[in-house]
């Protein structure tokens, strides 16, 4: 399957006042079981925490 390379940023940081964290990975393009965005559980160093990490554009 194709893959593409995508970020995921923090949802909690820009809340709290701090910078967000981004990671960069992978998906497939033609996955059935993440038609959405995708979402996972990430550490943000800013915060010193695991948080919700979301894809962005």
């Amino acid at each position: 399957m194709p893959q593409d390379n995508i970020t995921l940023e923090c949802t909690e940081a820009r809340a709290e006042g701090k910078p967000p964290s981004r990671y960069i990975t992978t998906r497939n393009k033609k996955s059935i079981n993440t038609p959405n965005r995708l979402e996972k559980m990430k550490f943000n160093w800013f915060l010193k925490r695991r948080t919700l990490h979301r894809e962005i554009k």
